[in-house]
């Protein structure tokens, strides 16, 4: 559980295109076998200490002759930023996706100042 101790909270989301392979057959819509991409975010601020965030699809474009296979997570979370990866495997043929990312927590004070 993330506990904020901080007066000035910080939300910051986006929606982001993550790979368009339909157009360009590109390897997740050619491909088989295990692969991902991944995705770059920059908060729009930095927070303090590390935020917590959350991803999802929020459009998923997909050939209907395999199984749906997808996995969304957040990696390398920073107080700048984080990656959104983007997974499949199988036979699975995606030809574009689009993830949603939300992120919550403490921002710096203009008052606040590190003791070296």
């Amino acid at each position: 559980m993330l506990k904020l101790e901080n007066h000035l909270i910080g939300v910051d989301q986006g929606d982001v295109v993550l790979f368009s392979d339909f157009d360009t057959d590109g390897d997740m819509w050619t491909g088989e076998g295990p692969r991902l991409t991944r995705f770059p975010v920059t908060f729009r601020k930095a927070y303090r200490k590390l935020p917590a965030v959350q991803a999802w699809v929020s459009m998923l474009d997909m050939s209907n002759q395999s199984n749906a296979r997808i996995d969304v997570q957040v990696e390398n979370i920073n107080s700048e930023g984080c990656e959104i990866v983007f997974r499949t495997w199988g036979d699975t043929r995606i030809a574009r996706a689009r993830a949603a990312w939300m992120s919550i927590g403490e921002l710096r004070h203009d008052d606040d100042w590190d003791i070296e």
